[in-house]
């Protein structure tokens, strides 16, 4: 199966637009670990979620199918990135306290995933898979907003798409699943900010792509009559997490 890298050709655009997770959620994952020594990023992506683990755990790895984003991602002294894919690394076994994997799951081969995760993780380690859903402002801008996801961009959407959508309920978790509360990213965003994200979708990079034209300056149009420019506005994503003892 090919890898799926959608994200290569704007990782400095993920880099600056992408949100950033709940102090809320690190704390709940943190308080179930036995040890804080070693940690696997796993699709880090640019780099946010090694840099957090980097202020409690000794040593990070984080890996990445793109150098692109690698070559964005933030950087530490206690941080190894290196490109890799999800499915098969040169860790050791039995290497990591914690493996960690931010809204990028459900682009992975799962049955893979899972036996590297097993190989590679300590006893009585942890696993902690999370994503977010659809954000939500007002209704005025939230009804733009579904349009653009649903008619606008909706045909370009890989069919894995469907997993986030789905909150990951679908996705078979073979560990020890710890119930998790309710999380939810509150960012606080410009006009400019929110159409930034946008743009860093992969259906809408996809569009672009295919279209050979930017199908964006014509939805920032509409979205004016309901956003004055410089005007910041609470942007909403519910957070979901799976959690797992190895």
């Amino acid at each position: 199966m090919e890898k799926k890298d959608y994200f290569s050709g704007h990782s400095s655009l993920y880099a600056t637009f992408r949100p950033t997770y709940p102090k809320a959620l690190y704390d709940f994952i943190f308080s179930h670990l036995r040890n804080r020594s070693v940690a696997w990023d796993c699709a880090t992506g640019n780099g946010q979620v090694a840099k957090y683990l980097a202020l409690t755990f000794d040593q990070v790895f984080a890996t990445d199918i793109s150098q692109n984003q690698l070559n964005n991602a933030a950087q530490q002294n206690n941080i190894v990135y290196s490109l890799s894919s999800a499915e098969k690394t040169n860790f050791e076994d039995h290497q990591f306290d914690l493996i960690t994997v931010g809204q990028a799951m459900h682009w992975f081969k799962l049955d893979e995933f899972y036996k590297e995760v097993k190989r590679v993780g300590k006893k009585d380690s942890l696993l902690a898979v999370w994503g977010y859903a659809l954000c939500k402002v007002n209704p005025a801008v939230d009804k733009l907003f579904l349009h653009f996801y649903h008619d606008i961009v909706g045909p370009y959407w890989d069919e894995a798409r469907k997993l986030v959508e789905d909150e990951y309920r679908t996705v078979p978790f073979p560990f020890k699943q710890i119930p998790s509360p309710e999380f939810q990213l509150d960012v606080e965003w410009t006009f400019d900010e929110f159409v930034g994200y946008l743009s860093t979708w992969s259906a809408t990079q996809k569009y672009i792509k295919s279209n050979g034209s930017d199908l964006l300056p014509q939805f920032t149009e509409q979205l004016k009559l309901v956003w004055k420019s410089g005007e910041k506005q609470k942007v909403t994503f519910p957070l979901f997490l799976k959690l797992g003892r190895i």
